[in-house]
């Protein structure tokens, strides 16, 4: 399964190696990411693979974002094909 991961927050040291890091210990690889700093706002979109992770969906979505609450960012997780079929024209 492919997942698709956005964070948005304010900018801050250690925002990219909090979430890689929180990715590479549920065995979930970053396929392709996009990140930019729009102003004082930091804003990422990672396109992940999840099927080698021992853990649920619902389990990575809960521990992305509680780390979103200690690195003071909003984390979230969505099936990648729920995802294109919310954001197709």
């Amino acid at each position: 399964m492919r997942g698709v991961v956005t964070v948005i927050g304010k900018d801050k040291v250690g925002i990219i190696a909090g979430v890689s890091q929180n990715l590479a210990e549920q065995t979930i690889n970053i396929l392709d990411v996009s990140q930019t700093i729009m102003g004082e706002y930091f804003t990422m979109m990672m396109s992940v693979d999840l099927s080698n992770t021992t853990i649920d969906f619902e389990e990575a979505r809960i521990q992305l974002h509680e780390l979103g609450k200690t690195l003071g960012v909003k984390i979230s997780i969505q099936n990648q094909e729920i995802f294109d079929t919310m954001h197709k024209l």
